[in-house]
């Protein structure tokens, strides 16, 4: 055990300043000037108000709406990103020019012909359809290489050829193949590039990533910091409690796990690793937290707006069926960080340096109202989700005007409309990009092949099933964005769970949930890999860590399947049953990871714990008797161990 010093607050604040004006130099495209940065910005802003429009004003057909809201995102990344090394960094390249065109010209090409297009697109198409079609398949491709890197671009490449040499497969996977011709002209179709991941980003997400930059304009993500360290920064292990309460507040508006490290973690990393928390458990557990971010209800990430797409509900029924999994992840994350602060003797913030609760809450509280007034449309009200943004951020705005700090004027508005667009991009692309891999699937039938291949490798076993599932989505979701592994991985995999007799709903959070769970996931695990850069940690450590702190998240989901009344699939009573019995598992389980529960643990107590959490987490009464038990009779040989060192 370690002895550790107060933490001087101020001192971590002075050196953070410098961190963050770093982070905002490197993590942006280029800095374009003159002529090209006033075009970006026209375009950018653009972008927000014909979402704006379009969404709250005037609708419009679908294949204008979809097409223009990919159309926006490929100028404005192949205008900002560069696509190579050497490329310049403060003008748009001739072979920019060359992409834009590209995306530009089918939308032209269509609209121009629009009635005529709809009725030949995947019966007769012309060649000129194709010549297009070609086109705009090509720009989703550089488009996403230059937003994620080159593993979604491959994947993509790989569908396609499957598509057309899928004659030449074994088994399941065989199906007759199609011509080039007719599959990529499929694939610039509503049942392509344009179906339901585009879909969730034009109609849903575009306006929650909006809301999440008035957010941060407003000083509003500052001020879910400082709430946070007001109430759980002078606990044991404060700092790293801070960040289950931020992340989880900064989650809900920006829902990436990646930009919630970024923004969170640049002051919540610095200020754990001052306690006394070793830099790869630091940004271990700002990872672990960043992830959870995704999972809270009311924005859980851009992939539950597909959800309830998909499964053809209300988004209130999503995030009502998520609220307790969520519960029970942070729960866990909680008794992780306790106990782990408890073995290595680590203090908390003392209070004279942390906001005090009264007082910021009458200075900035009204920065809350936006976030209550999302809940309250979501879930009282039953609006629409991109309504429901809409209104959160018009409240924002006309709060914002209660203190001169977070005033936000017409000027300031503008720049944040502006910088919402370029917040979406990547979101865009990633969507694109599985509207290639969903096309594929719709056109072979491969979507539901793949419930029969794990129905028939699992013997229909569910548990083995699940593992599979599980496997295949976290594979799918290394080195993407949540949305696009969700995307990918809910066509896939779905269809077998239902098959297996699981609530859709259950089997859709379960893949939402490691879709979710590869940003931590090694060897390619950016959540942990971007934590890892700011706690100065090898990122190889930093996932290991964040696998092992998170590990009641890859439990989890096995637990609302196998007890659907943690979707609240069931009466009053199981529900609160699950809820309980499922917190003490949690707790359980974390004293098992850590060695430690109310004193430091033996091996065959870890054990004799992990037991008893997994007992806990099944559902069934005769289970949790035997849990329960377990967890009294090893709580009782710690406490005489406590009192045996308190005594010695």
């Amino acid at each position: 055990m370690t002895d550790v010093q107060v933490v001087d607050i101020k001192e971590v604040e002075k050196k953070l300043e410098a961190m963050k004006i770093k982070d905002i130099e490197v993590s942006g495209g280029r800095e374009l000037k003159g002529l090209w940065k006033n075009a970006f910005f026209i375009v950018s802003l653009a972008m927000s108000l014909f979402h704006i429009y379009v969404l709250t004003i005037r609708a419009i057909d679908p294949w204008y709406f979809r097409t223009m809201h990919v159309v926006f995102a490929g100028v404005l990344i192949f205008a900002w990103l560069p696509g190579w090394k050497k490329a310049s960094l403060e003008k748009v390249e001739w072979l920019d020019y060359v992409f834009i065109l590209l995306i530009i010209a089918p939308a032209v090409y269509i609209f121009m012909d629009f009635e005529d297009w709809i009725n030949r697109v995947g019966v007769v198409p012309t060649d000129w359809d194709f010549v297009f079609s070609l086109c705009f398949v090509v720009a989703i491709f550089e488009m996403t290489r230059r937003t994620t890197g080159p593993p979604l671009a491959i994947l993509s490449a790989i569908f396609i050829l499957y598509g057309l040499f899928g004659n030449y497969m074994p088994g399941l996977f065989y199906h007759k193949g199609y011509s080039f011709y007719r599959l990529i002209t499929y694939l610039f179709s509503l049942e392509g590039i344009l179906s339901l991941p585009i879909l969730a980003s034009a109609h849903y997400i575009f306006l929650f990533v909006l809301f999440g930059a008035f957010v941060e304009a407003s000083g509003a993500g500052k001020f879910f910091v400082d709430f946070a360290r007001s109430i759980a920064g002078g606990f044991r292990g404060g700092p790293a409690k801070v960040s289950i309460v931020s992340s989880a507040l900064i989650g809900t508006s920006s829902g990436s796990s990646v930009a919630n490290v970024v923004v969170d973690g640049v002051f919540n990393i610095p200020l754990m690793k001052a306690s006394g928390f070793r830099p790869a458990v630091a940004g271990a557990v700002e990872a672990m937290n960043s992830t959870g971010g995704q999972i809270v209800p009311p924005v859980m990430g851009a992939g539950a707006f597909l959800m309830a797409e998909i499964l053809a509900v209300p988004y209130a029924t999503v995030a009502l069926a998520a609220i307790i999994p969520a519960v029970l992840y942070y729960a866990a994350a909680y008794f992780m960080i306790d106990f782990y602060a408890a073995a290595e003797n680590l203090k908390g913030v003392d209070r004279s340096e942390l906001p005090v609760f009264s007082k910021l809450m009458k200075e900035q509280g009204y920065l809350l109202v936006p976030i209550i007034v999302l809940l309250f449309c979501l879930m009282v009200l039953m609006y629409s989700p991109y309504r429901s943004a809409m209104y959160a951020i018009f409240t924002l705005i006309i709060v914002s005007w209660a203190k001169k700090s977070t005033r936000m004027g017409f000027t300031k508005i503008i720049k944040t409309l502006a910088q919402g667009a370029r917040g979406s991009i990547e979101i865009a692309a990633t969507c694109a990009a599985a509207g290639i891999i969903v096309g594929v699937l719709t056109q072979t039938g491969l979507g539901m092949k793949f419930a029969m291949i794990i129905i028939n490798y699992s013997g229909g076993n569910l548990l083995i099933a699940l593992i599979f599932t599980m496997l295949i989505a976290i594979i799918l979701g290394m080195g993407m964005p949540t949305t696009a592994a969700y995307a990918i991985s809910a066509s896939v995999l779905a269809p077998a769970l239902v098959q297996l007799k699981i609530a859709p709903i259950a089997a859709h959070l379960f893949i939402f949930y490691f879709a979710c769970l590869s940003a931590l996931t090694p060897p390619v695990a950016l959540a942990s890999f971007s934590a890892a850069a700011i706690a100065n940690a090898k990122a190889w450590d930093v996932g290991w860590q964040g696998m092992r702190f998170a590990i009641a998240g890859f439990l989890i989901p096995y637990m609302f399947v196998f007890g659907p009344a943690m979707v609240l699939i069931g009466t009053p009573t199981e529900i609160a049953m699950s809820v309980v019995t499922g917190i003490i598992g949690c707790m359980a389980l974390a004293g098992s990871i850590q060695g430690y529960f109310m004193y430091h643990a033996s091996m065959i107590e870890r054990i004799i714990l992990f037991i008893a959490s997994l007992s806990l987490i099944k559902p069934g009464l005769m289970t949790d008797l035997i849990g329960l038990t377990l967890l009294l009779i090893i709580g009782g040989i710690q406490l005489a161990k406590k009192k045996k060192a308190v005594l010695a």
